[in-house]
């Protein structure tokens, strides 16, 4: 089933409408997606461990600065659980614990080489526009007052 597909299956049947009985995640299909691999954290994680590879939690969180280490803890263990990051512990003493990310985590790579893409040729453009609205916003407010 292709993308298209997909979303036409959870279309109300003529219509062309999303079934509002079938809830948000089937009326956008790529929501769950982007609840898992966007969050405030996750892609941070997932971007880090994909450009250098095999790291220890301190090493990955210096590397990440602004994380503190319980929402790097909470992260890395909601994204093992994903299947996206793969935890290895090390029973030495000190014991030893490394993060990287699994195959299912590296698949994603093409969907950030496409974003990173996109990032460089629009980013100036969204900056733009912001700043042609707020200039354009600015009468209202000043008159609002």
């Amino acid at each position: 089933m292709n993308e298209i597909t997909a979303v036409q299956d959870v279309r109300v049947a003529g219509r062309g409408e999303p079934d509002a009985q079938a809830g948000p995640e089937l009326a956008c299909p790529v929501s769950p997606v982007l609840d898992i691999v966007f969050s405030r954290w996750t892609t941070p994680i997932l971007w880090t461990l994909n450009q250098f590879g095999r790291q220890r939690f301190v090493v990955l969180q210096r590397n990440i600065a602004t994380i503190t280490p319980k929402v790097l803890t909470q992260r890395l263990r909601q994204m093992e659980r994903d299947g996206l990051v793969v935890r290895t512990y090390y029973p030495e003493v000190p014991p030893r614990v490394e993060y990287e990310i699994s195959e299912l985590g590296r698949s994603l790579a093409p969907v950030f080489a496409h974003l990173a893409e996109w990032s460089a040729e629009n980013l100036a453009k969204v900056d733009r526009a912001r700043q042609e609205f707020d200039e354009a916003d600015q009468p209202a407010v000043a008159a609002a007052r």
